[in-house]
């Protein structure tokens, strides 16, 4: 194992990793806090702000996967396709079955110079956690609850206040609504039996609200449906401390663009479609399983040095008075404040760990479980 290998394995480089992502997202909120009283100056201004300060923190992230662990991220579509990424508004399709999904996505969104201004329907309860949520709610992000009666209204809202977003804009949708899970994909597969809906084998239902709402929502915002199926070659299931312990994984994501227009305003006629889509990534997941690779022509955009330098920028600004105020600390040779200052690492420690945990499957909600059961 070389040097760099041992250090990534190292527990206090993780923390103090998580420490500048931890300070830095405390400060960029607070930032963003501030920004607020541009907005009823100048709307757009306040979206760019933001862009760039949102930029700032996920980036970081983005590091993590591009230059620390070195993950390959393989795109499988037509050159037309990719000649579109970064130059219209787009709603995101994905398949939600692995931990580090979304951050594949903010890989290509990065690439493309989108990663600021990507949007995505969350689920309300990120809505109240730290960094992640707090840092959505400046940048307009659609929250919901799940449960459509109570979203209906708060979901239209938010899509119409994106309809003069002033950057090009990907809206992410985990149609699936969950996680992959054996057991909620059982529940799920239950449910289209009842419903006369062909059985998916890789896949969960589709929610089909969520999607004819952004569709018909944003209609004459957004210029196309990009949908995205993600694997990760030699079968590995990779996550979030994975990356950080320098793991490097091979993902290959197969991307294919169909018009808005192509698209029926009718919303049954819209959740047909959408029915049949993910009946086409199951068998594009089918091909994948038994060739191992996608259909179409292989792209693989070049990483950019914006990620590393961002990051480098706040941890020199970041660890050095922590380096300095730890030395005065042991200096000091008192026992109390030492304690204390254990303490507060054990605490950063605790909170890194945390915000970690939102991203594991085995942790993930309860969601899908039971709800599969009820009406859409």
């Amino acid at each position: 194992m070389g040097f760099i290998a041992f250090l990534k394995t190292q527990f206090i480089v993780h923390l103090l990793i998580g420490f500048v992502f931890v300070v830095s997202g405390l400060i960029i909120n607070f930032i963003q806090l501030c920004t607020l009283v541009l907005w009823p100056i100048n709307k757009q201004f306040y979206r760019r702000v933001n862009c760039r300060l949102a930029y700032s923190l996920w980036s970081q992230l983005v590091m993590l996967l591009e230059w620390w662990s070195g993950t390959e991220c393989t795109l499988f579509s037509d050159e037309a396709t990719v000649n579109t990424f970064g130059k219209e508004h787009v709603i995101i399709i994905l398949n939600h079955n692995f931990e580090i999904d979304f951050l594949c996505g903010w890989t290509m969104t990065e690439r493309f110079g989108v990663l600021g201004s990507s949007k995505v329907l969350a689920k309300r309860e990120l809505l109240y956690v730290p960094l992640i949520g707090w840092t959505w709610y400046f940048l307009e992000i659609v929250f919901c609850k799940r449960k459509w009666e109570e979203d209906r209204d708060t979901v239209i809202e938010g899509l119409k206040r994106l309809s003069d977003y002033p950057e090009y804009m990907w809206f992410l949708l985990y149609c699936e609504g969950t996680r992959f899970t054996e057991t909620k994909h059982r529940i799920s597969m239950e449910v289209a039996e009842s419903k006369g809906l062909p059985k998916l084998k890789y896949h969960l239902l589709p929610r089909t609200k969520g999607f004819t709402t952004a569709v018909q929502c944003l209609r004459g915002t957004v210029s196309a449906v990009y949908d995205v199926t993600l694997n990760f070659r030699g079968n590995k299931n990779p996550s979030l401390l994975g990356i950080l312990y320098g793991k490097k994984y091979e993902a290959d994501m197969c991307v294919r663009r169909f018009p808005l227009e192509d698209i029926p305003q009718d919303e049954k006629e819209a959740a047909n479609w959408l029915h049949k889509l993910y009946q086409e990534k199951d068998a594009l997941q089918e091909m994948y399983n038994q060739e191992g690779i996608f259909p179409g022509k292989q792209f693989k955009p070049p990483r950019r040095p914006w990620t590393l330098l961002n990051f480098l920028f706040w941890a020199t600004i970041l660890l050095s008075p922590l380096f300095t105020f730890g030395f005065g600390v042991f200096a000091s040779g008192s026992p109390l404040l030492i304690l204390a200052f254990l303490g507060l690492v054990g605490a950063a420690s605790f909170g890194v760990r945390r915000l970690i945990g939102v991203t594991e499957i085995e942790k993930g909600s309860s969601y899908g479980n039971q709800e599969f059961k009820k009406k859409e």
